[in-house]
């Protein structure tokens, strides 16, 4: 468990870093985007690991990355920076 905690925090730090540098000025501060991914990669491990049991050595990872890039797609913004008006406003 302990090197799936382990695994999890660098697939998690890499799925942030590639979403920093795919996605610029579409993210909160850096730090915030970091934490988030870590955060989610350890839960998607824990939550994969709890469910299919220990032995499962490539499907927690994966639960670990899916989780992860969920977590991070939620903290996307809009493209435009501009507030838009809903039909009801106008």
């Amino acid at each position: 468990m302990l090197w799936e905690s382990i695994s999890s925090v660098v697939l998690g730090l890499a799925l942030s870093w590639v979403a920093l540098h795919t996605l610029p000025g579409r993210l909160p501060p850096v730090r915030v985007v970091y934490v988030t991914g870590v955060l989610g990669a350890l839960f998607g491990a824990y939550l994969t690991h709890s469910t299919l049991g220990a032995g499962h050595v490539l499907a927690t990872p994966a639960g670990a990355a899916l989780v992860g890039a969920v977590t991070l797609s939620l903290l996307i913004r809009p493209r435009s920076s501009r507030a838009v008006r809903s039909a009801a406003a106008q």
